[in-house]
């Protein structure tokens, strides 16, 4: 593959189908479009795509919660084309949204991850994620969730 041309900017309706096809290669449980549509229409400061050359490489959806004390991030679906992984493009896009997260004024940020995903765990510890709490039967099969957490020192 030739070196990258990547960019990360806020998502757009126009790529919701790209995301879908994405989406649907990277789970066993994906999202539908009307779920990244309404994700998109209720956090478009926090979802993000990744393109090389126009194509796209990747996306994360996030959204940020107020408690009524402090404000926190919660990052919904990362995932990376097949062709793009191993090139640093989710973690360039966690950067980025983690970016956006402190512009808002949020003290952290969290996840679910699938317990069986020790890829996935990995990939999060080494951006500075720590395991918080486990749910149990979190996802659609019933598999238990670990929630991963990142504080933010302003």
């Amino acid at each position: 593959m030739m070196p990258l041309q990547l960019t990360i900017h806020r998502a757009q309706p126009a790529d919701i189908p790209q995301i879908v096809a994405i989406e649907r290669i990277a789970f066993v449980d994906p999202w539908d479009e009307r779920t990244f549509r309404e994700s998109l229409a209720l956090y478009p400061e926090t979802f993000f795509v990744a393109r090389n050359n126009g194509d796209l490489a990747g996306f994360v959806a996030a959204g940020i919660e107020d408690t009524g004390e402090e404000l926190y991030g919660h990052i919904m679906n990362l995932a990376v084309a097949p062709a793009y992984r191993r090139h640093g493009i989710g973690q360039q896009l966690i950067r980025r949204l983690e970016q956006e997260y402190a512009v808002l004024g949020a003290s952290g940020v969290q996840l679910e991850v699938r317990i069986t995903n020790a890829g996935a765990q990995e990939f999060y510890r080494r951006l500075g994620y720590q395991e918080v709490f486990h749910i149990a039967c979190y996802y659609a099969n019933e598999e238990d969730a670990l929630v991963m957490m990142k504080w933010f020192r302003f």
